[in-house]
C-alpha cells in the first residue's frame, strides 16, 4: 500500500493506517526538517503539528486523488508548519537556527544527480551554498519568496538578488 492509499484510509479514521503512514515517512520528514532547521525542539514541534495536521485534514487529500503525491502534500505540510515556527520565533525576537554549511549530502540530491543530467548536476554542486539554498527552498520545496526569506533568515529582496543570481550562473554554466 503507497502513501496516498494510506492517506484514503486514515481520512476514514483508520488509526493503523495512521500509523503506518508515520512510521514509513517520519524518518525522511524529520531528516528533511533537521536539514532546514538546528534546533531539535522546533524540529519534533513541527513534526507533531504536522501529523496532527495530517490526522485531522486527510480527507482534504483523499478527496484531490491523482492531484500529487501524498509525500509532498506531507512536506507541503510540514514546510509551512516550519515556516510558522520561524515566524513564531521573529516575534518572540529570536533568530531562526540555520543549519551549518557542512554537511553530508543529504539522499533527495542524491537522487536528482538520477534524474538531472551531469552537467546540470554539477553546474548546481558549484553553485556557491547561500544561492543553493534559495534555489532549493523555491524550486524543489515551493516556497514562495518570504517564506524563502524566513526560512533562510534573510531579506526578501536578498532571495530575489540571490534566486537572480543563481540562474544566471546555471544558465552561464549550461551554456
Amino acid at each position: 500500500m503507497d502513501e496516498e492509499q494510506l492517506l484514503r484510509r486514515v481520512a476514514r479514521g483508520d488509526r493503523a493506517a495512521f500509523e503506518e503512514l508515520y512510521r514509513r515517512t517520519a524518518p525522511w520528514l524529520a531528516a528533511r526538517l533537521r536539514r532546514r532547521c538546528a534546533d531539535p525542539d522546533l524540529v519534533a514541534e513541527v513534526m507533531q503539528d504536522t501529523y496532527l495536521a495530517v490526522w485531522r485534514a486527510a480527507g482534504s487529500f483523499a478527496g484531490a486523488a491523482g492531484d500529487g503525491s501524498g509525500a509532498g502534500w506531507l512536506w507541503s505540510i510540514a514546510g509551512r508548519r516550519l515556516i510558522d515556527g520561524f515566524r513564531r520565533r521573529a516575534r518572540q525576537q529570536a533568530a531562526p537556527a540555520a543549519l551549518p554549511s557542512s554537511h553530508a549530502r543529504a539522499a533527495e540530491d542524491e537522487a536528482l544527480d538520477g534524474v538531472l543530467g551531469d552537467e546540470m548536476s554539477t553546474a548546481l554542486r558549484d553553485l556557491a551554498p547561500e544561492l543553493r539554498a534559495v534555489l532549493q527552498a523555491m524550486v524543489l520545496d515551493g516556497f514562495t519568496v518570504r517564506e524563502t526569506s524566513i526560512l533562510l533568515g534573510v531579506p526578501e529582496g536578498t532571495v530575489k538578488t540571490r534566486a537572480r543570481r543563481a540562474r544566471l550562473v546555471l544558465r552561464e554554466a549550461l551554456s
